[in-house]
């Protein structure tokens, strides 16, 4: 009987933790790592299709994270931080703050 009342409540407790963390593209966090991603390709002065060879992927591929028609993943976001020469860490930070100050205006 106890084991069932715990095994509800990791249920409830799952399903709050899925519906708190499915934020979609358009989360103002991931959408401000992603503007970051490509103000610093423009500003290299870099193609999608540049980008896209470096990494070893199409230019869709580019453009679908960019537009927000595909998420990165944690490494794929850090690898191509790393090779437009921005620190992953900072904008993480960076992120985390704006979104700070959004909700408390």
């Amino acid at each position: 009987r106890h084991r069932i009342g715990k095994t509800r409540d990791a249920c409830r407790l799952s399903q709050l933790t899925v519906a708190a963390f499915a934020k979609g593209f358009q989360e103002p966090r991931y959408r401000a790592l992603i503007e970051m991603l490509v103000s610093a390709r423009r500003e290299r002065g870099w193609s999608q299709n540049e980008v896209a060879k470096i990494i070893g992927h199409h230019q869709q591929f580019v453009s679908r994270y960019e537009t927000g028609e595909r998420r990165l993943d944690v490494v794929e976001f850090v690898d191509i931080a790393t090779l437009l020469g921005l620190n992953p860490i900072a904008m993480l930070e960076s992120a985390a703050l704006c979104t700070k100050r959004e909700s408390a205006e």
